[in-house]
């Protein structure tokens, strides 16, 4: 099974992360299929970068995200947005409306299309 989790790095203290897809029994911090995006909960606010139509593409196929993947994509109005795709929006509609949303919050979360 697929997890969408965080993948953490960066120096002892100061911790950053990946967003990653990765198989259940992988380690923490070990083998993973593909990153999908970054996390940095130390600035104010937090950035996050996500790559919505590869985590789109993941769901879609079965992958769960962890509690914590959870909250930063609700954070960033993913999983509403996953939610409307899922009823048939199409992914460049809603792209342009993440591009729309991180503007509007002065770039703290940006979604890139590659």
């Amino acid at each position: 099974m697929v997890r969408i989790r965080l993948r953490r790095i960066g120096l002892k203290g100061q911790p950053t992360y990946r967003i990653v897809a990765a198989d259940k029994e992988s380690p923490r911090d070990g083998r993973f299929l593909e990153i999908l995006g970054f996390y940095n909960p130390r600035t104010d606010p937090a950035t996050i970068h996500v790559k919505e139509d590869r985590v789109y593409h993941w769901m879609k196929n079965g992958a769960l995200p962890t509690e914590s993947a959870e909250q930063v994509f609700k954070s960033a109005g993913i999983l509403e947005r996953f939610e409307r795709f899922k009823q048939g929006e199409s992914v460049e509609t809603l792209m342009k409306e993440a591009e729309e949303a991180e503007i509007k919050r002065g770039a703290t979360v940006n979604t890139s299309k590659s």
